[in-house]
């Protein structure tokens, strides 16, 4: 099983510059519904690529001043991380089949 690693403003830098795959970060809030429906298909996602993908979250509430350095305004927004530069972002749900056709594109 993958692990989903949490991020915040002192990790987030190191952990995107360093990892060896793509990396898919989840900006999302406990109190969002739309964040809670999303999180069993990034979930999901982690744990069938994990050979090929890592995901990471960030909770924009505890850590807003990140989610307003790297221009999250709404969520759930995942953006992924390649060679630490961002090479797609989504926003708003979409479902599992739909993440997967679009993280693959940049795999």
């Amino acid at each position: 099983m993958s692990e989903v690693l949490e991020l915040d403003e002192h990790s987030f830098d190191q952990a995107i510059a360093r990892a060896d795959h793509p990396v898919l970060v989840d900006f999302w809030a406990s109190w969002c519904g739309s964040c809670r429906l999303m999180m069993p298909s990034v979930l999901q996602l982690s744990q069938e690529l994990v050979d090929d993908l890592g995901v990471a979250k960030v909770d924009v509430e505890a850590h807003a001043e990140l989610a307003d350095r790297l221009g999250v305004k709404s969520i759930p927004t995942l953006i992924l991380y390649r060679a630490g530069a961002e090479v797609m972002r989504i926003s708003g749900v979409k479902s599992k089949a739909e993440l997967m056709r679009l993280v693959k594109e940049h795999l």
